[in-house]
């Protein structure tokens, strides 16, 4: 007899086996994937199949294929291989499914075929938590990162890779016809081998040249001048630490109260500077509901505007005009890109306007008065100057042009009044980064060290969306627990 604990014996048999549902908890999370997905209309949705035909063989059920999408992306189980796998070993997912075993093709081209339908499953979670009265629905923030693709460095070509790799080639070219020059004026028979490689290398190279050259004029031909080979649409970008990543720039709208995700968009504008009012009118549908016949005094004395909080590289003008139009309030920060701060020269901030005579002030007590309107880059701009600065005594801290001007767009007004909203919120960037920052560290953390795996954008845009509901059910779970988002579930 042993001290330790027995188990049981594995050949012995047993009379009255266990049911399956006997080895899932009551606070399972599976038991939440199980609820969900049931109450959704896969039809409605657009799934495939949704509806079972009346000839030829059956097919898997899309509810259980999605379950196990939804657990295996909870769980970090991405590939369809290793979702095969736990279909055969994993008893949560064996009962998920039913103790279906589908194949690892079987599985893949679910995903592919109903990439538009698993991204309303994200929306149809996002109105659950709606439901469940967990967004404030008054404040959220909104960033960008950078995901990796499944394309390496190597296979993806701009402008300036090429000619860094051609500088880097020509130079091997060049010191190889340096020694192949030098074993020529030696004996030929101690130096015959060699002279051949040294060909060999050369040849090699001059072909790589030659490819070169064909990316060079493709990249000049391609809309955004990069090519990526593996995958088509991932793009060079620079990541926020420094370097460059090719992949994707995904955009995140997360409520202030409980860090969910209330709208997600996967894009591969290599910049953050044209999404600001897309994600903003994005997060206010999500967080809008209709109010009924009973609740609509309520809710029209209730309702208040949505605050959008953004860093600055999402500072456009247009998209803080377009915010404000669909009623939304985005608190930015302005860059200052004109260089004039580090010379040590007044930036346009120094020079106060005055609505009422429609004139600014210069910090030498000049007025600069309206002259003209032009039109740059299809924005209205009034000009204004002066003809004092040739006497001026802070001249050379102003212009070294013969005079000042400045340039104030027709909706001005709005970036003005952005930037005194802000300057009352002082705290507001440090919000931003508490709310904004954590979900997208959480989730990398997740994807590990591959992040994507899918190619081309509506893949990448299903993947991610996969993700996100996978984020948002294990915050929601670990917000109010299994047993309430089950209660909610039973009575929907």
């Amino acid at each position: 007899m042993t001290r330790f604990i027995e188990g049981e014996n594995r050949f012995q048999a047993t009379l009255f086996p266990q049911r399956l549902d006997e080895y899932i908890a009551e606070d399972n999370p599976v038991r939440v994937i199980d609820a969900f997905v049931d109450q959704l209309n896969l039809k409605d949705l657009g799934f495939e199949r949704a509806e079972p035909s009346e000839m030829g063989r059956p097919g898997y059920d899309p509810r259980v294929m999605l379950k196990l999408y939804v657990y295996g992306y909870m769980n970090r189980l991405k590939t369809t291989r290793v979702l095969e796998q736990e279909a055969h070993r994993n008893v949560d997912v064996m009962w998920l499914t039913g103790r279906l075993m589908p194949d690892h093709k079987t599985i893949g081209e679910f995903r592919r075929k109903n990439r538009k339908a698993i991204r309303r499953v994200c929306a149809e979670f996002v109105g659950l938590c709606r439901e469940l009265k967990l967004f404030t629905g008054v404040i959220v923030a909104i960033d960008g990162s950078k995901f990796k693709a499944v394309n390496s460095r190597d296979k993806n070509f701009t402008r300036k890779s090429i000619k860094r790799r051609m500088k880097q080639l020509q130079a091997h070219i060049d010191r190889y016809l340096a020694v192949l020059d030098e074993a020529d004026k030696r004996e030929p028979e101690y130096h015959k081998d060699t002279a051949e490689e040294l060909e060999a290398k050369i040849a090699s190279m001059k072909a790589r040249m030659a490819e070169l050259k064909e990316f060079q004029v493709a990249v000049e031909a391609h809309a955004d001048k990069q090519i990526s080979q593996t995958d088509p649409d991932s793009r060079s970008m620079v990541k926020a630490g420094g370097g460059t990543t090719v992949g994707y720039n995904v955009q995140t709208a997360v409520d202030s109260e409980n860090h969910l995700i209330v709208a997600h968009e996967v894009t591969n504008d290599t910049s953050d500077r044209s999404q600001l009012s897309s994600m903003a009118a994005q997060a206010k549908e999500a967080l809008s509901e209709e109010p009924s016949e009973e609740t609509t005094e309520e809710t029209e004395a209730g309702n208040e505007e949505l605050t959008v909080l953004a860093d600055a590289g999402y500072y456009k003008s247009e998209e803080l005009l377009e915010c404000r139009n669909n009623g939304i309030r985005p608190l930015v920060p302005k860059t200052d890109t004109s260089g004039k701060k580090a010379k040590g020269q007044f930036t346009r901030e120094a020079f106060i306007y005055d609505a009422e005579k429609d004139e600014y002030r210069c910090p030498a007590g000049e007025r600069l008065t309206y002259k003209s309107t032009v039109t740059a880059k299809g924005r209205k701009l009034r000009v204004y100057r002066t003809f004092k600065c040739p006497g001026c005594p802070l001249k050379a801290q102003c212009t070294p042009a013969k005079d000042r001007r400045i340039q104030r767009w027709e909706h001005e007004q709005v970036l003005e009044e952005v930037a005194a909203d802000l300057k009352a919120n002082p705290d507001a960037m440090r919000l931003r980064k508490r709310i904004v920052e954590h979900p997208y560290g959480t989730i990398k953390q997740r994807m590990g060290a591959t992040h994507f795996v899918m190619k081309r954008l509506p893949n990448v845009q299903a993947e991610m969306s996969l993700h996100v509901l996978a984020y948002n059910l294990t915050r929601v779970i670990s917000i109010i627990g299994v047993p309430a988002i089950l209660a909610k579930l039973q009575t929907a």
